[in-house]
C-alpha cells in the first residue's frame, strides 16, 4: 500500500550541522558570562581600592576670593572642604591657604589658572612675563619648583604633572604681582590625586 502525502521531501539537518551550531551557541553563552563576571569583578575590585585608599579621581580647590585692589602676596591662597563641594580625600589637607601632603608616594598634580579681566585678543594690553609656578615651599630643606608656566601673552595656563611628594611636603601656588586670578571654579582650580605609593 502506497503512503499519501504531498510528495515533497522533507530536508532534515545533517547531525554535524546541529552540533556545531550548538557548539557555537555554548561558547557564545560562556563568553558571554566570563564577560559579565570580570565586569563584576572589577567593579568589586575598583570599590575595595577606593575604599583602601587607591586613587580616586583628583580633588579639587578653589582660589580664595581676593579682596579688591592690588595682590601684596605672590602666592594664591586656596579654599576647600565640603560645604565647597571641594575636599581632599585620604590626606591632604589645607594649611593656611596651601595643600599639605600627609602620605607619601607619587601625586598628579593639575592646575588651570585664568587670569581676571584678561583678554587675549590682538591689540589688548597684556602683563608682560606673567608667570605661574607650583612648588614644595615647606620644610625649607625640601623646597623645589615643580612648575613653571608662562602665559605667554595668553590669560589661561593649564599643566598636569606626576611628581614624588613627601609627607610633611607643603605645595605653594605663585602668581606674579599684581594679576589675579578668575575666581570662576572652572577657570581656576588646583587638583591633585595619588597614584602610588
Amino acid at each position: 500500500m502506497a503512503e499519501e502525502g504531498s510528495g515533497c521531501p522533507v530536508p532534515r539537518l545533517p547531525w554535524a550541522s546541529v552540533q556545531r551550531v550548538a557548539l557555537q551557541l555554548f561558547i557564545l553563552a560562556g563568553v558571554a558570562t566570563a564577560v559579565i563576571y570580570c565586569f563584576l569583578c572589577a567593579q568589586r575590585l575598583a570599590q575595595q581600592r577606593q575604599l583602601d585608599g587607591f586613587p580616586k579621581p583628583p580633588s579639587s580647590l578653589l582660589p580664595d576670593t581676593l579682596p579688591p585692589g592690588p595682590r601684596q602676596d605672590c602666592r594664591l591662597h586656596w579654599l576647600g572642604g565640603p560645604a565647597l563641594g571641594r575636599s581632599f580625600l585620604h590626606g591632604p589637607e589645607l594649611d593656611n591657604g596651601q595643600l599639605r601632603v600627609q602620605r607619601s608616594g607619587i601625586y598628579r598634580l593639575h592646575i588651570q589658572v585664568t587670569l581676571a579681566n584678561c583678554s587675549s585678543s590682538l591689540g589688548a594690553p597684556m602683563a608682560p612675563r606673567a608667570t605661574l609656578m607650583v612648588g614644595i615651599c615647606s620644610p625649607a630643606a625640601h623646597s623645589i619648583s615643580l612648575l613653571r608656566l608662562n602665559f605667554h601673552e595668553g590669560c589661561v595656563v593649564t599643566s598636569q604633572r606626576l611628581t614624588p611628594l613627601a609627607q610633611g611636603d607643603t605645595l605653594c601656588t605663585n602668581l606674579t604681582l599684581p594679576l589675579l586670578p578668575s575666581p570662576n571654579a572652572d577657570e581656576t582650580f588646583f587638583g591633585v590625586q595619588w597614584v602610588h605609593p
